[in-house]
């Protein structure tokens, strides 16, 4: 018998730097602690975010993406949320910001996502420097897809009592509902680093930072609104991917970190065994491992102590004399040749692969890539195609190997970062998400 799944919310905002994240994590938090088993996601690539959700809620996070997921894959990560009392997802960017052109599922939008999940959304505006004026801003969001429900909004960084009485006069006007007000502190900012929020392992006192937002939330949202506004959608119905090998050594720690959950959560429901270790303790991957897997992080900054890992560095190059080894990003630039750091100094890497990065001079590379494989990667056959994301600051001074795909942007356009291949070892400067299939 199919359950209906659990009613849910897209808490979004007309664009970066809102506070919506705050707000996301202080709601997770305060549904948790009022009795309710909260199921956390994330629209769109971002990799960051579901750790802080996972540490607010006590339940696994996971990504949903309309553009890069095929819809059984969405299915696949909405069956997550079963035993859940409520769901709570946070957008990226704008509401209604994804890539020019449709996957096979559609953009990538925050909306997107709201609308397939069938999510009312709670928009955050931030109000200030406006009063009145918000609520066109907010009347404009509610009205540009009369088939996305909208829950209402929450105010966020009001000055004062007067601040919010005139704020709230334009949004009576606009018949547009007020779920909650907050006062402007300038607390409640989180860390953050190039990549945007700093790691959620790496937050000085991040249990009291969560339990602080609930606090505030609790004061000054309507908690019983929100929970009234939420609503069920439509069933969904798929799987999660499967391992690409049974036992998968995975590099886990503060320089290897950034993996989406839904494909290692994929990996252990159907029987393979995740056998983590840290290359910054100078441990080696379990020796009787079939794959190991270096994720992206920051190895830029830890790059000296990775180069004198001995252990790390002798166990992963007995591995790949025999058995594959893959990189993402981060780890793609461990296992090259060298990294240089931001100061200029050159740290020698495994040496697997002849790449060759430098953070001294930063060079952006942001959006999402489709690829299609020149040779095996996980599990993949030579001519897959694959989806995936790449957000990183380094730039390529040496890239000498076989490339491993033929790699293009979201519009199709060729990109230079085609990842390599050599011998038994691959690697990616994009983030796999998954397997394309239209």
């Amino acid at each position: 018998m199919t359950q209906t799944p659990p009613a849910g919310l897209l808490v979004s905002a007309p664009s970066s730097g809102t506070g919506k994240t705050t707000v996301m994590l202080g709601l997770l938090r305060a549904l948790a602690e009022d009795g309710l088993k909260v199921q956390p996601f994330k629209s769109g690539p971002d990799y960051i975010d579901p750790a802080f959700h996972r540490a607010a809620a006590g339940r696994p996070s996971f990504n949903i993406d309309t553009w890069a997921m095929p819809p059984s894959l969405v299915g696949g990560i909405a069956a997550q949320a079963a035993g859940a009392d409520i769901v709570v997802a946070e957008g990226s960017m704008g509401l209604f910001d994804g890539v020019a052109t449709r996957g096979e599922s559609g953009f990538g939008s925050s909306a997107e996502t709201a609308l397939t999940m069938g999510w009312p959304v709670v928009l955050v505006i931030d109000v200030g420097g406006q009063a009145q004026s918000a609520a066109a801003t907010a009347l404009g969001f509610k009205a540009y897809n009369p088939d996305l429900p909208f829950a209402g909004v929450i105010l966020n960084r009001c000055a004062s009592p007067r601040h919010e009485r005139l704020a709230r006069l334009g949004m009576d006007h606009a018949g547009v509902k007020v779920l909650g007000v907050l006062p402007r502190r300038g607390d409640l900012a989180l860390p953050e680093r190039h990549l945007g929020l700093i790691q959620a392992s790496e937050h000085p006192d991040l249990e009291a930072a969560i339990a602080g937002y609930a606090t505030f939330l609790r004061e000054n949202v309507d908690l019983e609104a929100i929970k009234a506004a939420a609503l069920s959608g439509p069933v969904q119905t798929g799987a999660l991917p499967k391992p690409p090998a049974q036992k998968i050594a995975m590099a886990q720690d503060a320089a290897f970190s950034f993996t989406y959950p839904h494909l290692v959560e994929g990996w252990r429901s159907a029987g393979a065994e995740i056998a983590p270790f840290s290359p910054l303790a100078d441990e080696a991957p379990a020796a009787d491992a079939d794959l190991v897997w270096l994720p992206g992080g920051y190895p830029e900054l830890h790059a000296g102590k990775l180069a004198a890992a001995s252990t790390f560095r002798a166990a992963i190059k007995a591995h790949a004399q025999s058995k594959p080894v893959h990189g993402e990003c981060g780890g793609y630039m461990a296992l090259g040749q060298a990294l240089i750091d931001k100061e200029g100094t050159r740290h020698e890497m495994l040496g697997l692969l002849g790449l060759v990065t430098s953070y001294e001079k930063r060079k952006f590379h942001l959006g999402y890539r489709q690829a299609v494989l020149n040779a095996p990667m996980l599990g993949f056959k030579s001519g897959q195609r694959l989806r995936g994301h790449e957000f990183h600051y380094s730039t390529i001074l040496e890239e000498p190997d076989a490339p491993l795909a033929q790699v293009g942007d979201a519009d199709g356009n060729p990109v230079p970062e085609t990842g390599s291949v050599k011998d038994h070892v691959t690697g990616t400067f994009f983030h796999l998400i998954a397997e394309a299939t239209e």
